[in-house]
């Protein structure tokens, strides 16, 4: 990718985590506030990794969740930052050189979805950051969150899928 194109990429992944930490609160109900945890900046990791590359996700994975944890999560810097770049990284080696379908990215999304959330959810009882059963917290806000990313992850597909594959062309296919 050229680095007017990862800049662009970079660029695009600012705005939505931008939109992520600043919109999303305003929309999800009061009722939900708790429970809904967008994680939109992870959904187009999965898709840098599934069309792109295991690299480029595993540092786009890496740079963002650091950017989340210094921004939102001060509880252990690091941390979302190596569960994003670790999940990038293993979903573009899963499917590094077979072709994604829909069915196939949301899938490899929502897996990605509930092992980050449940990567984050041990990590923090394993330092006594939170008391609650790994049920309950499934039932709570892991599950409902996984719907929340799963329809933002399908509202962006045709655009991100398109966006990605034409930025993996090669420079002599594009010219024509």
């Amino acid at each position: 990718m050229s680095s007017l194109g990862l800049n662009r990429l970079i660029g695009i992944m600012f705005l939505i985590f931008i939109i992520e930490g600043a919109i999303m609160p305003w929309l999800v109900p009061a009722q939900f506030s708790g429970r809904l945890i967008s994680h939109f900046v992870f959904v187009f990791v999965m898709y840098a990794a599934l069309y792109r590359g295991r690299h480029q996700a595993l540092l786009l994975g890496i740079g963002f969740g650091l950017l989340q944890d210094v921004v939102f999560y001060g509880h252990l810097i690091g941390l979302h930052g190596f569960a994003m770049g670790l999940l990038g990284y293993f979903a573009g080696l899963l499917l590094e050189k077979r072709r994604s379908t829909l069915l196939t990215a949301l899938s490899v999304i929502g897996l990605g979805c509930i092992l980050y959330d449940s990567m984050i959810y041990f990590t923090y009882s394993v330092f006594r950051i939170t008391n609650e059963s790994y049920a309950w917290a499934l039932l709570d806000h892991i599950l409902p969150s996984l719907f929340l990313q799963l329809a933002f992850a399908l509202a962006v597909y045709v655009p991100a899928r398109k966006w990605f594959e034409s930025r993996s062309m090669p420079l002599d296919q594009e010219e024509e």
